[in-house]
């Protein structure tokens, strides 16, 4: 029996856009990675369409006709919704007797908006690693099952390495994030949050459960070294949603880490206030080869932070800047403006904030309402969301996400938050980010090193 998954990651970017604009156009997805690691260690012939790779619509009718799988798994952010749903219609139109698996994010937290599609056989909710396998099993034994399945949690330790070589691999290739030396790989070592912040809880919990499920250390390393030895990696990328929240795990890390001989710069995910708290392991950290830490700041504005219940402080945020900068570490700042209830008094905070922060890359985001978070139910209780489409979920500053909002104000304080001259902010106004992108790739190929000083010169123009 032969299984296809299908990665779409098209909603930013569009098709032919693998390499070209960056890690995130570039980047595995772990989820079907790790997928594919399992369904092949159980003997299952599985391969993967990356839609990231293709020229358009009749390009992937074509790559599904020559592979004549007799299972498609394909996975669903919410702002892929679109894509996916006419993935599954070219399908169904290729050989109605192909069975159409989705999972994901959106399929787990909004299960009803996707089974209204009959023609998608089986949804799958949660992880989906050993319940995915299972699945292929009953469908090569013709074994009936429930359309909707909840996936079994795996252990994180007992699962096979992720599938890289089903991306073609390049992990990261051309573009790289500011502070990381392309070639860059990327690990994911646990999944799950324990924090509870409203704009994202209960969502993840519901996927993942209350703990957070962490690989060992010697297991991380063992996958690294292997990394290493095929790829030659110069920078890594730890993904979990807060490493540095499991300070033993950190210790251990940065003790076996250079002691295995890596010497590779890597990033990772942390909190304000547990940087504030151990800042000596931010420093072990530092000395281990950490060179870019993304904190979500979100606001600077403390009836903001309560509001969304992130468990910082506007001074936490501020002192947490000051401490990267002294073991100089850069700094990627994730920060929200739109949010309900927020006033313009209230926005300006969070500008001054940024501004006193300086961090090395902005991240600015337009609050927008993800299903399955407690503030996406107040937003529908209080009728406040404009979400027509799924492509609207797009977290980036551009269209209007909730009433209520002057988004002419908030382009403004996007702008002045990151100390834009009046020329960038021109550009950024009225300028077209498809048509700077494509005058970049055409210039790669000829003039790489120009291309990628243009990049990063527009990338502060504009937040993708």
């Amino acid at each position: 029996m032969k299984a296809t998954l299908v990665f779409t990651g098209l909603s930013g970017y569009g098709f032919s856009n693998f390499g070209k604009f960056g890690w995130e156009t570039a980047e595995i997805h772990h989820g079907l990675a790790l997928i594919g690691a399992c369904a092949k260690a159980k003997g299952f012939d599985i391969d993967l369409i990356d839609l990231r790779r293709l020229k358009g619509w009749r390009h992937f009718r074509k790559e599904v006709i020559g592979r004549k799988p007799d299972v498609v798994g394909i996975t669903m952010m919410s702002v892929e919704y679109e894509s996916v749903m006419r993935c599954v219609d070219i399908i169904k139109d290729i050989d109605p007797t192909i069975k159409v698996i989705v999972g994901g994010a959106h399929p787990s937290l909004a299960t009803q908006d996707v089974a209204k599609n009959e023609k998608i056989d089986f949804i799958m909710v949660g992880e989906g690693e050993i319940s995915f396998v299972d699945l292929l099993m009953d469908i090569k034994n013709n074994t009936k099952s429930q359309r909707i399945i909840v996936g079994i949690k795996p252990d994180v330790e007992a699962l096979p390495f992720a599938e890289r070589e089903m991306f073609g691999y390049d992990e990261v290739v051309g573009f790289s994030i500011e502070g990381l030396k392309p070639p860059c790989v990327s690990i994911i070592a646990g999944r799950g949050c324990m924090y509870n912040c409203s704009f994202c809880q209960p969502a993840e919990r519901s996927i993942f459960g209350k703990k957070v499920r962490r690989r060992s250390v010697d297991n991380v390393i063992k996958e690294l070294t292997i990394l290493k030895e095929r790829y030659n990696f110069s920078s890594l990328m730890i993904h979990d949603d807060c490493l540095i929240e499991d300070v033993n795990w950190v210790n251990e890390f940065c003790q076996k880490y250079p002691a295995a001989g890596f010497t590779q710069t890597f990033y990772c995910q942390g909190r304000a206030n547990i940087i504030c708290r151990h800042e000596e392991v931010i420093g072990r950290m530092a000395e281990a080869g950490l060179s870019i830490i993304s904190i979500g700041f979100e606001s600077g504005n403390q009836r903001v932070l309560n509001f969304l219940r992130k468990g910082t402080t506007v001074e936490q945020n501020l002192k947490a800047a000051e401490i990267c900068k002294k073991y100089k570490i850069k700094i990627w700042a994730n920060y929200m403006m739109g949010l309900p209830t927020e006033t313009k008094e209230e926005v300006m905070d969070t500008v001054n904030m940024i501004k006193k922060i300086k961090p090395n890359i902005y991240s600015p985001a337009f609050y927008t309402p993800h299903p399955g978070s407690d503030l996406y139910e107040y937003c529908i209780k209080h009728d406040l969301s404009l979400i027509k489409d799924h492509i609207e979920y797009r977290r980036n500053p551009g269209a209007p996400k909730i009433k209520g909002v002057d988004y002419d104000f908030l382009n403004w304080a996007v702008a002045e938050s990151m100390e834009l001259t009046k020329l960038q902010r021109f550009i950024r106004k009225v300028g077209s980010l498809k048509v700077v992108r494509s005058l970049i790739v055409k210039m790669a190929s000829k003039v790489p090193a120009l291309a990628d000083f243009i990049y990063r010169t527009v990338r502060k123009i504009y937040t993708n």
